[in-house]
């Protein structure tokens, strides 16, 4: 058992935050796909590799498949972003 919480912890370090978003949402991402054609391939690289950019349209497809608010979704994935002083 003790394992397996460790073994979920390791992933969830290597998430994005839209990963983490959808993951804490318990959302399946094969459902995701069909109701907005992006790809499987595109999503897990959306939820796992920090170097995939989301796009604009990708965001709010996601969010309109989720139903909830793209603006959430936006304000959960870019919050920490800063302006430069």
């Amino acid at each position: 058992m003790c394992l397996i919480i460790k073994l979920m912890f390791l992933k969830t370090l290597s998430m994005t935050k839209l990963g983490e978003y959808l993951a804490r949402k318990s959302v399946n991402r094969a459902a995701i796909s069909r109701k907005t054609k992006i790809h499987t391939t595109r999503l897990n690289e959306l939820s796992n590799k920090e170097s995939a950019r989301l796009t604009a349209e990708e965001l709010y497809l996601i969010a309109l498949a989720i139903e909830v608010n793209p603006g959430e979704l936006l304000e959960y994935v870019c919050g920490d972003l800063k302006l430069e002083a």
